[in-house]
């Protein structure tokens, strides 16, 4: 291997298929829908795959989780489908249930190899202070099935055929290696992000608009673009013992 490769984070914008798995519906708009868009409009096939139902809570007042639930499917399909996302896979779990990370990491794992996809994206769960259950174990279960995948029996009770993708893109981060250049698809992602009516008021979606610009143009500050947004980027090495790597 070349060291200046494994020196660099992995490449992701040539990426033929791509999958973004989220803890909640509307994760994946929040954390990296500038980039869902960006990698659409190359041509991408997108899968997103959502880990809970989303059936805890909604803005503006109680809703029987089991019709919130049905709601927030319908907002996952149709802000995913804004931004160009082709195919959506859902696990179902309760809302804020999550503990148990080899199973989640194992089922991830049999989906990772059924569709093979180029990379994946998931929330960091090594964020400073993230406090949210399902994202750290969602998080976590997504990095293990990143670097296990590829295994001959992961999980072990599989039958389908090993895969191992080039790269993991963990977004809401605090440590990004990689910038995408979002200024063409900045105004899709808002667009997508307000298709979750149960949870986004105009107020929060304002405050969001100013918040992400920014960072986005922080993240693009000596750059050739003029809104950014960041990914903690790395490879199969790089995710067992040289997280490093791409720092020297």
């Amino acid at each position: 291997m070349d060291i200046s490769a494994f020196l660099t984070p992995p490449e992701i914008m040539s990426a033929r298929r791509a999958l973004c798995i989220q803890p909640h519906p509307d994760d994946n708009e929040i954390g990296m829908g500038g980039i869902v868009a960006a990698l659409a409009a190359k041509g991408c096939e997108i899968h997103y795959l959502t880990v809970t139902n989303g059936d805890l809570g909604a803005q503006g007042g109680p809703i029987d989780p089991a019709e919130l639930a049905v709601l927030r499917r319908q907002e996952t399909v149709a802000a995913g489908e804004a931004l160009g996302v082709k195919v959506f896979h859902f696990f179902d779990e309760p809302d804020g249930s999550l503990s148990d990370v080899p199973a989640l990491a194992g089922k991830i794992a049999e989906l990772v190899r059924t569709i093979q996809p180029d990379v994946m994206f998931c929330p960091d769960p090594w964020a400073l202070y993230e406090a949210h259950q399902d994202h750290v174990v969602t998080g976590r279960a997504a990095a293990q099935a990143f670097i296990s995948s590829s295994l001959a029996k992961y999980p072990r009770d599989t039958d389908t055929t090993p895969w191992q993708c080039s790269a993991i893109g963990f977004y809401f981060t605090q440590a990004p290696n990689t910038v995408v250049d979002i200024t063409d698809t900045f105004e899709a992602k808002f667009a997508a992000m307000a298709l979750h009516r149960t949870q986004m008021s105009e107020e929060l979606l304002g405050l969001y608009r100013v918040y992400f610009t920014m960072q986005g143009q922080q993240l693009a500050k000596d750059k050739e673009f003029a809104l950014g947004e960041g990914l903690k980027v790395l490879g199969p090495l790089h995710m067992h013992c040289f997280a490093q790597a791409p720092q020297i």
